[in-house]
This record gives C-alpha cells, structure tokens and sequence, in this order.
C-alpha cells in the first residue's frame, strides 16, 4: 500500500513538474529582438503596443508600409540611443504623433497586428531605419538632416 502512495506522489511531481516547465514555456511574455548594441527584449504586450503605434501612424498604408513602420521601432529598440523595450520606445516623450493626440489609444487593427508580428521576427523592408515621416506633413527641420534611406508609401525613412 506505501508502495502505490510513493508511486502515486512521485507521479504527481513528475507531472506537476512538467505542466510547470511547458507552462513556463507557453506564458513566456518575453521574445528576445535581434541583439543589437542595446540588446533588449519585447513581451507579447509590446506586440499589441507595436500593433497600435503601427495602426495609429501608418493607417492607410500598404501592409509593407505598415511593417516599415513597426521596425523603425524595432530598430530603435536595437539602438543604445533610444529605450530598450518597445513601450519604451513607443512612449518616449515627443517620438511619435499618434501617441501625444491620442490616435494611440484607438483599437489595433488585425493587419497592424501581423505587421507587428512581422517586424518583431525581424522583417525590415527600411534597411534599419531609426526614423520616418510624411513629407508632404509639416515636420520638424532637423528631420530633414537625417540620411533617407528609402520611401515606401507615404513615408520616407532614414538613419
């Protein structure tokens, strides 16, 4: 009779150990970004943070100038100039428009949410990019001191 308690208690372990190791596996928030000089980490709340700054900024934009978009901020991420998380980036005071009048706070869209996705896994159609804007908006002027890189849509990016 101990003998099957033991038994019963040391299968008990094993399968509480396990459903521990994958859950911690499963309910993992955080992704690593690519290393870059910063290194630093995105957690799967950043991802819809990333999908609503996407949606708020680049609304109209084609689904490659959406992930455009979401990896200037992944690449700021990247960078020891800017924070290492994407809140961090997204939320930097003055960095972007959509965040100081509010249209942050509007639902992500489902397309903003895979260019999100997309841009975290490391597409990059911007060629590292650490800003963007529409020209054809008033901008501040020292923007236009920085290396464009490439236009896609109505953005430009740049170094």
């Amino acid at each position: 009779m101990k003998r099957k308690h033991i038994a019963g208690i040391v299968v008990a372990v094993v399968v509480f150990v396990l459903a521990g190791a994958f859950l911690a596996e499963v309910l993992n928030p955080y992704e690593t970004v690519a290393n870059g000089k910063n290194g630093g980490t995105v957690s799967s709340n950043d991802v819809y943070v990333l999908a609503k700054i996407i949606s708020a900024e680049a609304r109209g934009e084609s689904y490659l100038g959406q992930v455009a978009v979401g990896s200037v901020v992944v690449n700021r991420v990247k960078n020891a100039n800017f924070p290492n998380t994407v809140y961090g980036v997204v939320f930097e005071p003055g960095a972007f428009e959509a965040v100081s009048d509010g249209q942050y706070y509007n639902n992500a869209s489902s397309t903003s949410l895979k260019a999100a996705r997309a841009a975290i896994n490391g597409w990059d159609p911007t060629g590292g990019a650490l800003f963007y804007w529409n020209p054809a908006k008033p901008v501040s002027r020292w923007i236009w001191s920085r290396q464009i890189v490439t236009q896609i849509g109505r953005h430009v990016f740049a170094l």
